[in-house]
């Protein structure tokens, strides 16, 4: 498709507001909703959760008429209590996703170690049998240690019987 009047070359304008748009860094929003996240999966939040449901029961049926403020059904309660499941949902949703993207960091990390290991591994394995190839070839203590017994001993029979040696040379 061609493009009319070169529209789709340029970005977009941004749109003009009365209002400033909210600026905030995403790494610090993150990092609140993860907290937010780990205190709400915990027993301290269950606990006081409780005790603040309890305590709103409690004053809404034992307080004076006057004096209530969230009669029987407890519409006020129910409002407040899907109110901060509302935010609740996304906060940890946004803390899971942060946590998956770390774990894939982790993940991929560990793989590009375990290949360097592997990769170690190999050339070391490849070294080891070089050496032991070579060794294959090179003059041992105890191979040495036989050579000269046995030349000390060819000596000491030359000494005891030169003439026999010395035809035996001829």
């Amino acid at each position: 498709m061609a493009d009319e009047g070169g529209r789709l070359s340029r970005p977009k304008e941004p749109r003009r507001t009365l209002l400033p748009r909210p600026r905030w860094d995403p790494e610090a929003f993150g990092k609140a909703s993860e907290h937010i996240a780990r205190f709400l999966g915990t027993g301290r939040f269950i606990a006081w959760m409780t005790v603040f449901v309890a305590v709103w029961l409690g004053w809404n049926v034992l307080a004076p008429p006057h004096l209530r403020f969230d009669r029987f059904p407890f519409i006020f309660l129910t409002l407040m209590l899907s109110l901060q499941a509302s935010y609740a949902a996304p906060l940890i949703l946004l803390a899971q996703y942060r946590q998956a993207d770390r774990d894939r960091v982790a993940v991929e990390q560990d793989r590009k170690q375990n290949e360097r290991s592997i990769a170690d591994t190999e050339y070391l394995t490849r070294e080891i049998a070089a050496l032991r190839m070579g060794l294959g070839e090179v003059a041992t203590r105890d191979w040495i240690r036989s050579e000269f017994e046995e030349l000390v001993r060819e000596l000491g029979q030359r000494q005891a019987f030169p003439l026999e040696s010395e035809e035996h040379d001829r």
